[in-house]
């Protein structure tokens, strides 16, 4: 069994309503505020390796948590949103909108990747460090993004993803599952 502590990024600098998924857009001015929040969550446990999406969102709070060279993974980035990103949903006139709301699983939007091309990402990530063979019980931090925190939840704690994105993790939520 690998311990996984998967780390969402703080609060970003983007007004309420715009697409940004792999963007890599800045970090609120609450940052250290929030940081600080996270650091203390994750004081006294001893990784036996860091992951990290590539996204400055996630390596600034990998540093600011003391963890300064993390391996990189574009695996754990979020979902990729093509021609919408940086768009406000409500100004989004591309007809696959609709298309996407209706199945956002299944449906990319226009130039991007669905939740389930998401997904796989995250199982070959997931697979990879099963065959990594580490110690029974090693512990593994992965800062990443909400949506790759979704579908771990559903896909290690057995819930549904209604469930999951019931429960998603906010701004610097610290998320403990078993592989």
């Amino acid at each position: 069994m690998i311990n996984l502590t998967f780390i969402r990024h703080t609060s970003v600098d983007v007004p309420p309503g715009v697409c940004y998924g792999q963007t890599d857009v800045p970090l609120a001015p609450s940052f250290p505020e929030e940081a600080l929040i996270v650091k203390d969550g994750l004081a006294g446990i001893h990784f036996d390796e860091i992951y990290c999406s590539p996204l400055s969102r996630c390596v600034r709070l990998a540093e600011y948590c003391g963890f300064t060279t993390p391996k990189f993974d574009k695996r754990l980035m979020e979902m990729n949103f093509g021609e919408w990103e940086m768009m406000r949903y409500d100004k989004i006139t591309d007809p696959r909108l609709q298309e996407w709301y209706a199945d956002f699983m299944n449906v990319a939007p226009t130039g991007g990747e669905s939740s389930i091309q998401q997904r796989h990402r995250l199982e070959c990530f997931l697979s990879e460090l099963k065959e990594r063979n580490y110690t029974p019980g090693a512990k593994i931090a992965v800062f990443t993004h909400g949506g790759i925190m979704i579908h771990a939840m559903a896909m290690l704690s057995g819930i549904t993803y209604e469930e999951a994105f019931c429960r998603q993790p906010g701004y610097g939520a610290i998320l403990h599952l078993s592989l």
